[in-house]
């Protein structure tokens, strides 16, 4: 028994692609204030008479499209991400899902279980996103305060620009970077413009001064575009791609509100329309597939850009378990172990 731990934690996926447990997770997935943060009586209006009567079905038709014989994807994947890292190190690798099962409570339980003194806490997301990677991290120290005080836990901090990072992510992308294409779009999760200004602790910064991305500031610790965007630089700079051969945009968005922009959908049939007939997409802020891989890139993004004159369409696979992106994990949580035997 080891006094350290690992825990994993993702986003989630509904249990089956029924319409019942769709709805189910898209409750809890909505009902959280860092995904729909408005305040709680109209937020719950809005999830129960404008999105639950009617996402569901939607969804899980589009969950059915990408369900594997053994579930859902993202949990197939991070389940074996789980198991490989586990043959890495020596603490015990928990894994759980922000929405979902396995849960992040059911995790801690165990975590307590087996008298942990000591918890590295990863979430799977390169980028800081209070939709994200910040509700992971509140929601499990909400668990642990609650079950267990006394347990230390570190958090492994968005990892966007870290040099092994970006190689690994280069490295499970090489393959369909090697037959020529005319464009590499990057597309990442959207999000509500708001969410920026809300993650700007200065009230200063963000979306107020002009090319506020670019502009050197302390806020990008918490800046979602700010960070996308550096992923960006760093993996077309390791990649040797030229500039007018890229572009970055961002997808799933919900609701009327302007999201981070542009969009791409739209970019994709912008792209087509302008004569690229050999589009690459990659989604560096997944690192497992998912149904906004699957569904609404590879199979919707194809599809957008066929219908609007393109010909050659590639989804670029997430790292999922590529040995190089579980090194980096591997690594990171050796260089905790050894600042916890440093510092000790």
């Amino acid at each position: 028994m080891s006094d350290n731990a690992v825990l994993l934690v993702n986003l989630g996926s509904p249990d089956s692609t029924s319409v019942k447990d769709v709805r189910r997770y898209l409750r809890e997935f909505l009902s959280d204030d860092r995904v729909l943060d408005t305040a709680k009586p109209i937020q719950q209006f809005v999830l129960n008479c404008f999105i639950l009567p009617f996402r569901p079905k939607q969804s899980a038709e589009a969950y059915s499209s990408i369900w594997q014989p053994e579930g859902s994807p993202l949990i197939i994947t991070s389940k074996n991400l789980q198991k490989l890292l586990q043959a890495k190190v020596e603490p015990t690798v928990e894994l759980a899902m922000r929405y979902g099962k396995p849960s992040i409570p059911d995790a801690i339980s165990r975590i307590k279980a087996a008298n942990t003194k000591r918890l590295f806490l990863v979430p799977l997301y390169p980028h800081y996103a209070m939709s994200s990677f910040e509700t992971v991290v509140v929601k499990v120290m909400e668990e642990v305060a609650a079950q267990c005080p006394d347990l230390e836990v570190a958090t492994l901090q968005p990892f966007y620009d870290d040099p092994a990072y970006i190689e690994a992510l280069y490295q499970s992308a090489e393959p369909y970077l090697k037959d020529d294409y005319d464009h590499l779009l990057f597309s990442y999760h959207g999000i509500p413009e708001r969410h920026l200004r809300k993650a700007d602790s200065s009230k200063a910064h963000c979306t107020i001064v002009p090319d506020c991305c670019s502009v050197c500031s302390p806020v990008h610790s918490t800046c979602y575009r700010a960070q996308t965007l550096a992923t960006t630089r760093a993996f077309v700079k390791r990649a040797g791609i030229a500039d007018d051969k890229h572009s970055v945009s961002f997808q799933s968005r919900l609701g009327r509100e302007p999201w981070l922009q542009p969009y791409t959908d739209q970019t994709i049939a912008k792209l087509a329309k302008q004569g690229k007939k050999r589009l690459v997409v990659m989604m560096p802020a997944f690192v497992s597939d998912c149904l906004e891989t699957l569904e609404e890139i590879a199979e919707e993004g194809k599809e957008i850009f066929e219908e609007a004159g393109g010909e050659h369409f590639t989804a670029v696979p997430c790292m999922n378990e590529h040995p190089a992106w579980i090194q980096f994990l591997a690594d990171k949580t050796q260089a905790w172990l050894k600042g916890r035997a440093t510092s000790a």
